[in-house]
Parts: structure tokens; sequence; C-alpha cells
């Protein structure tokens, strides 16, 4: 969990903040869900950070143009695996960590079992190698992660109706969607501790009342 840094040295106790992850398939809303309870937060006087991946420092968003534009065959898995693992590395050291280490919030719009799925699953079995180089660089898993479930023809139709640059995963269709949908509930299954499944095809404020139940129920039980 978020109890202590990609190094092993733990932070210590009283100021211990929260790490959140929102996953999903492209077009679920989880962007927007990360969005909207940041607002929330803050306005009850909670310091968030919001940040996404790839991304969230100025080496990972160098990455994230790398990655996410272009050709679907720019990359291979594996070159992938390598980079997105970089890219959270930076990320892990330069944003989530400093605030974790000041206690606070951090809300963060895909982490790690984003690569689990769409590396991990999408090209080939390399799950063990990305699960290998996760344990090896980063070393922490969000508190709990937020999975906005939604079907993925319509998932997909919303990611392509926003007409931007960085639709290279879109770009590989339908069946990816579907299998990472699957990907991502098995997934859920596997971490049952630290993840929550919300229904997404609903309206987005019905979407975040239930996201806030969740995080209040988190923060609750958090001993900082």
């Amino acid at each position: 969990m978020s109890s202590g840094a990609a190094a092993g040295t733990p932070r210590p106790a009283l100021k211990r903040g929260l790490f959140l992850s929102f996953e999903g398939i492209d077009g679920s809303g989880k962007s927007t869900q990360a969005r909207m309870l940041a607002e929330t937060l803050r306005a009850q006087g909670r310091e968030v950070v919001l940040t996404r991946e790839p991304g969230g420092s100025p080496g990972a968003e160098e990455i994230r143009a790398l990655v996410l534009q272009g050709d679907p065959d720019r990359w291979s898995a594996r070159t992938e695996i390598l980079l997105f693992t970089a890219a959270r590395r930076d990320h892990l050291e330069r944003t989530i960590q400093p605030a974790l280490d000041r206690g606070a919030v951090v809300i963060c719009d895909r982490f790690a079992d984003s690569t689990r799925m769409y590396q991990g699953l999408s090209r080939g079995n390399l799950r063990a190698m990305v699960d290998k180089l996760h344990r090896l660089m980063i070393g922490i898993e969000p508190d709990i992660t937020l999975l906005i479930d939604m079907d993925p023809e319509v998932g997909l139709a919303r990611a392509k109706g926003r007409q931007g640059t960085e639709e290279r995963f879109e770009d590989f269709g339908a069946d990816l969607q579907r299998k990472m949908r699957a990907g991502f509930l098995n997934l859920a299954d596997e971490y049952a501790d630290r993840f929550r499944v919300i229904d997404g095809a609903r309206s987005p404020d019905q979407v975040a009342a239930d996201v806030l139940d969740v995080a209040r129920e988190v923060m609750a039980e958090d001993p900082a």
C-alpha cells in the first residue's frame, strides 16, 4: 500500500497521505470522476493532488507524448512496459511520494493496473514482466482503486468522439476494449481488498455520488 516509499523507507506515520487511483477502459468517464472527486474534497478543505498516468511530472509528460500518439504499432508491448515504468518512477519521485509525505490526498487517473492490462495482456501474456518491474522500481499500490465499469462499445464511441491527438490505444479498436474490460474486472477480483467497481453507465452525478461514498469510507478508516 502507500505506507512506504519505493526505496523501502517508511514515511512518518503522522504524515501519511491517502492514495486513490481511477481505472477503466477508454471513455469510461474515469477522468471526469477523478476531477469531480478532487473538487469535492478540496471544497471540504483537504489538500488534493490530482494527477494522471502516463504523466504527472515533467519527464513523465514527455514520455506520455511518445506512448499515446502515433501509429498503433509504433512500439512493441515490451518497449511500452519499459516506457510506462520509467514514466511512473519519475511520477512517483517528483509528484506522488512528496504529496503523500506531507499528508495530501493523491488522486491518480490510471496507475500500474492500466499497465497490467494494456501492456500486460493486450498483445501477449506479459503480466509477470509488468509485476516484476513494478516490484523493483515502484513498490507501492493505491490505498483504493475505483474501477469505473463501462460497456466497451459505448466507451470507445465516447473516446473517439473527443477527437483528440492521444488516441493510439483507441485505434486498436473495440476488441481491445472488450478484452481490457474483462481484464479489469478480473483484476478487481484479484485485488478485492483495494478495488471498488462502480457502474459508469449512469449520469456523471450519480456515479460521483458512489465515488464519494467510497472515498468517505476510506478516509474514515485512514489512521491519519
